[in-house]
């Protein structure tokens, strides 16, 4: 809730300041998700899983062709994994995890517009806050059997909060609609342990969206 609460806000000031340049919109699409995922410095084989996003967003003017885009946004992102040494997170027995995380994410977006047309193509880029709600993982153990869980979050496990670094690369269109093509990358790792993987998202996807009128 306190997440939330501070988004609220920081949308109401944000709003109270710009209100006659401000405009709103929201966005959606599907997006494929994996990640980097080492243990000891040696790369893990990971594969991509589906998920999308779902978000709104602000436009406010900050300089000739130059806009404040913050946005915040669901994101179903995740992993899946094949592990060739021991692993914690999830386990040392785990031989590989296949892993969904439900996360809320604040983005801080600098977008470029490239022409002062109405139809344009624009970039975008900023960091973002990575909230990880809840998630799920399912592996198999070296001595058999799976396991099937949510996820663990704690110092010596996931981590809640997160950094990562957004581009987003895209087309407006003069009836208020646009769409773009973005890459989402974790800036630390996700796991908490000390002596455990270094593991980063990784996430690509297309989306479009509008303007509110």
């Amino acid at each position: 809730m306190k997440k939330f609460l501070v988004t609220f806000f920081f949308f109401i000031t944000l709003h109270g300041v710009t209100r006659a340049q401000v405009r709103y919109s929201f966005f959606a699409g599907p997006q494929l998700n994996t990640a980097s995922y080492k243990i000891n410095g040696k790369k893990q084989d990971t594969k991509f899983k589906p998920g999308f996003q779902l978000g709104a967003g602000l436009k406010v003017p900050f300089d000739t062709k130059l806009y404040f885009t913050p946005a915040v946004f669901y994101s179903l992102k995740g992993y899946k994994v094949s592990l060739t040494a021991p692993s914690f997170p999830p386990d040392s027995l785990a031989i590989n995890n296949n892993v969904t995380v439900h996360s809320f994410e604040l983005a801080f977006l600098l977008q470029y517009d490239f022409s002062e047309d109405a139809d344009h193509f624009f970039l975008r880029a900023g960091p973002t806050l990575d909230f990880a709600l809840f998630g799920r993982e399912k592996f198999d153990r070296s001595t058999g059997g799976t396991v099937n869980r949510n996820l663990k979050f704690g110092f010596g496990d996931y981590g809640h909060y997160l950094a990562s670094g957004i581009i987003h690369f895209g087309y407006e269109t003069h009836k208020g609609y646009f769409i773009f093509a973005a890459y989402n990358g974790t800036l630390g790792s996700i796991s908490n342990s000390d002596d455990g993987p270094v593991i980063k998202h990784r996430i690509v996807g297309i989306s479009v969206g509008r303007f509110l009128k």
